[in-house]
């Protein structure tokens, strides 16, 4: 009798970032190829940890059988069909545990933050899967990287719009970010110019400032603020008049990550903490725009690009390496493979032990592509460099 067909399940996790679906449809037609039954889990690992085994209706929810069909349309737009969530079944809160798990098995005054992944585990078989294939960032495939030392079979793809997934020169999501970027950049140039003012321009980026260091390289502004670097405002200012009386328009531009902070200060946020410990950044450009604007009298224009930078379809680069990225992970599947992610080093396609997000973290070279002294990219070398410098 021939063998029972092998089922892998796949979900995204954490932020989205456009090239998740074009991934997800790769993901799904070569598995058919590969004979495989595809499941994809809906809203990450919350998914996993809402899904009920003894409740059918929890588990027709929580996940969605895949076909060429159902994936036929799905790479033409961005974000994920499947939806995500930040939820970490090794650490999930009181307010994160669906009501058939709040047992006296967990008591729930005892402490804030709980361990599911002996449930997930059960999900996982109950669902007869036999091959898991998360999309995330280092959060998310934190937990994957859980789930392979506990022994189930995984093979991850990263994805960030910060490009700073530690062992792979890039992640998903990226180059359509820093392009959105350096597009309404160019377009607030003609507000700035028109009205005369400083224009700071606020960009995602939590621990790695590189969106604001390529987005300020390729698209020519006076001054970037990145995270790894506090920065004083008072310089920054200075600048910032100089850039403007030198410009023939009388105008002027700065990037700033959301998490850069002024020397002696901290970094704004707010909110609570997720379960990955992060609380919700963003304000930095509101207080640098109130301070210069008290420094130089100058008029600013403040635009916090945010989400604007992860919406929308991919660019043909977030394309290319989503398709061969997802072309990869399901052929490390079907070789029996276990415990990698998928990556570019040096411009090749590779993968490495997913353990390795757990070793270093990744973060601008602050020497080799910055002046820490006038505040801008300063590429001192580009020979040997990777494509995106980073």
């Amino acid at each position: 009798m021939p063998g029972k067909q092998k089922t892998v399940a796949i979900l995204t996790g954490g932020g989205d970032v456009p090239g998740l679906n074009p991934a997800l449809k790769t993901l799904v037609g070569r598995a058919s190829e590969c004979g495989y039954r595809i499941i994809g889990i809906r809203r990450g690992w919350g998914g996993l940890l809402e899904c009920n085994p003894d409740d059918p209706e929890s588990l027709a929810r929580n996940t969605v059988p895949l076909d060429r069909q159902a994936v036929r349309t799905v790479d033409r737009s961005g974000g994920t069909f499947l939806h995500t969530s930040r939820t970490n079944p090794a650490k999930a809160g009181v307010k994160d545990i669906p009501e058939f798990l709040r047992t006296q098995e967990h008591d729930l005054s005892s402490k804030d933050k709980f361990d599911f992944t002996p449930h997930i585990l059960s999900v996982l078989s109950h669902l007869e899967i036999d091959a898991l294939i998360p999309i995330g960032g280092d959060d998310t495939l934190s937990y994957a990287e859980r789930l392979h030392r506990e022994g189930f079979p995984v093979v991850a793809i990263p994805k960030t719009m910060d490009n700073d997934v530690f062992g792979t020169d890039y992640c998903i999501g990226f180059s359509t970010a820093v392009t959105r970027s350096v597009n309404f950049i160019h377009n607030l140039r003609t507000s700035a110019g028109s009205h005369e003012r400083i224009a700071i321009i606020e960009l995602f980026g939590r621990n790695s400032g590189e969106t604001s260091l390529i987005s300020a390289y390729l698209s020519g502004v006076d001054r970037a603020i990145i995270s790894e670097v506090p920065f004083d405002v008072e310089r920054l200012a200075g600048l910032l008049v100089e850039d403007k009386k030198g410009n023939p328009s009388n105008y002027a531009m700065v990037t700033i990550s959301e998490g850069a902070s002024m020397i002696g200060g901290q970094i704004i946020e707010y909110g609570q903490e997720d379960a990955y410990g992060h609380r919700k950044l963003g304000g930095i450009g509101v207080v640098v725009s109130e301070a210069i604007k008290q420094l130089t009298g100058s008029h600013i224009i403040y635009q916090q690009l945010s989400y604007l930078m992860r919406s929308g379809a991919p660019d043909s680069l977030d394309l290319m390496v989503a398709f061969n990225y997802a072309t990869m992970a399901m052929d490390l599947i079907a070789e029996g493979a276990s415990g990698r992610m998928v990556a570019l080093q040096g411009g090749t396609y590779t993968h490495i032990p997913i353990s390795a997000i757990m070793q270093g973290q990744k973060r601008v070279d602050v020497t080799e592509l910055y002046d820490v002294d006038v505040y801008r990219p300063k590429v001192r070398h580009v020979l040997g460099k990777p494509m995106f410098l980073y």
